[in-house]
């Protein structure tokens, strides 16, 4: 540990925020947010997005689905909408409760994002947005289409070799930058992904297979995204996606939650003041688990209470809403190593964009073990048949950890309204994995379950 954090010694951390003691022996826990504002002061304050961004980011959507049924025939079914299943996992809810000695009060689900077309993640829903919004907006600029046109279009050669002189760029642990390269090497540019050592090979592999450029770093995210931003700098043509301060990734997540109420109402599932709605979201850089908590809030406001998960390994949402220092400090600068099993969750600093806005949404985090999470992939496969990665996984634990710490449920007066209470634990990847790697992961959680 180092002996000092922004020039203050490191008993001075401590003493203002005792919690540290415990993060940094790298020992779970759970923190409730004291920023969080109810929902009708902290949207009067305003934000850097709205509704209206999030209304617009849907319409873009809607405009390329004609482009994305074309080039990507698993979306062909469902038209081209790039969506996930709602799954009821009532057989992992007693699985739960027997593993961990609590009881969960609702109704339990799984938003499988880890089943979501074209990159087998949440990140299909903000790196494609954001490739997509760029090459909408060159296209426009250049006389090439309107927005009253088929996007069908964005499929031809012409469009391709167009593209081709544009450069992406981006840093990632895996997930992202397997969504921007794979649909940024279909529209035609000449996409790079700067990847830390916590990535997986076959992410890599599959990368490569798609046409991207890969550059391996055996530093963390950080370093990856310093040099995928440098690169891309010097291209007169390039683009980086910057997953520590875009907008556009944050609004390519948000509008899951026009998706996921949509699924909700179709089972007749209410959420009001008597029917709250409790989301459990795995959290890296915090890009995705805050653009869904934004949109969710927008939809249900003060009904829906949103926790991330992070590892405890990588704590670093948690450490900079905590400090209230966000993106100024990293979990290297507590002594903690930033290496985790959740490759997705492997992240030193949090999103300055992100951050500042979830700090005032968010209900809390929690941190987890990786044994946990192996220990939750296979009981989620073993009793309802579902393939996540071990950071998709994280999320099932939150309701236990809800019941275990009653202090927020008794503060928010929700005590006699758990029993109609919904919650929804966010798989956020899992369904591209190799088999030989998803056995190996399995069987780990197998025996660490005893089984």
């Amino acid at each position: 540990m180092n002996n000092q954090v922004l020039g203050e010694p490191m008993a001075s951390w401590t003493k203002a925020f005792p919690l540290l003691e415990d993060i940094t022996a790298l020992r779970p826990v759970w923190w409730e947010n004291p920023f969080k504002q109810k929902w009708a002061d902290a949207s009067a304050s305003g934000f850097s997005v709205s509704e209206a961004d999030m209304e617009e980011a849907a319409d873009m959507w809607a405009r390329f689905r004609p482009f994305i049924e074309r080039e990507f025939p698993e979306t062909k079914e469902n038209g081209g909408i790039i969506e996930s299943p709602l799954r009821s996992i009532p057989n992992v809810k007693t699985h739960l409760e027997d593993h961990y000695k609590g009881n969960i009060e609702g109704t339990l689900y799984l938003k499988c994002d880890n089943e979501l077309p074209i990159a087998g993640s949440i990140k299909a829903r903000g790196g494609i947005f954001e490739v997509l919004k760029y090459a909408e907006t060159l296209a426009i600029d250049n006389g090439l289409i309107t927005k009253q046109e088929s996007y069908e279009k964005f499929a031809s050669s012409a469009f391709k070799r167009f593209f081709n002189q544009y450069a992406i760029d981006v840093g990632s642990t895996g997930n992202l930058g397997l969504s921007i390269g794979i649909v940024s090497s279909v529209i035609g540019f000449d996409v790079s992904i700067h990847m830390s050592s916590d990535a997986k090979q076959w992410k890599k592999d599959l990368l490569k297979e798609n046409g991207a450029n890969v550059y391996e770093y055996s530093a963390d995210f950080s370093k990856a995204i310093n040099e995928g931003r440098k690169l891309s700098l010097e291209n007169p043509n390039g683009y980086f996606i910057d997953d520590e301060h875009s907008r556009d990734l944050f609004l390519g997540y948000s509008i899951a939650a026009y998706e996921l109420k949509a699924q909700l109402d179709e089972q007749d599932t209410r959420v009001d003041s008597d029917h709250p709605l409790f989301l459990y979201l795995p959290c890296g850089v915090g890009g995705s688990p805050g653009g869904l908590t934004f949109g969710l809030k927008q939809l249900f406001g003060d009904n829906v209470h949103c926790f991330f998960v992070e590892p405890t390994h990588s704590p670093s949402v948690l450490i900079g809403l905590l400090t209230e220092k966000h993106e100024k400090v990293s979990v290297q600068d507590f002594g903690i190593d930033n290496v985790t099993e959740a490759d997705g969750l492997a992240v030193g600093r949090p999103s300055s964009f992100a951050t500042a806005i979830s700090e005032k949404l968010i209900s809390g985090v929690y941190t987890i073990e990786d044994d946990e999470l192996f220990r939750m992939l296979s009981l989620l496969m073993s009793s309802e048949g579902v393939k996540v990665e071990p950071s998709a996984a994280s999320g099932l634990q939150g309701p236990i950890q809800l019941s275990k710490h009653p202090s927020y449920i008794d503060n928010h007066g929700l005590s006699s309204k758990m029993k109609e209470a919904t919650h929804v634990a966010w798989a956020t990847g899992g369904s591209l994995i190799p088999e030989t790697d998803w056995k190996s992961l399995y069987q780990k959680g197998r025996v660490l379950l005893g089984n």
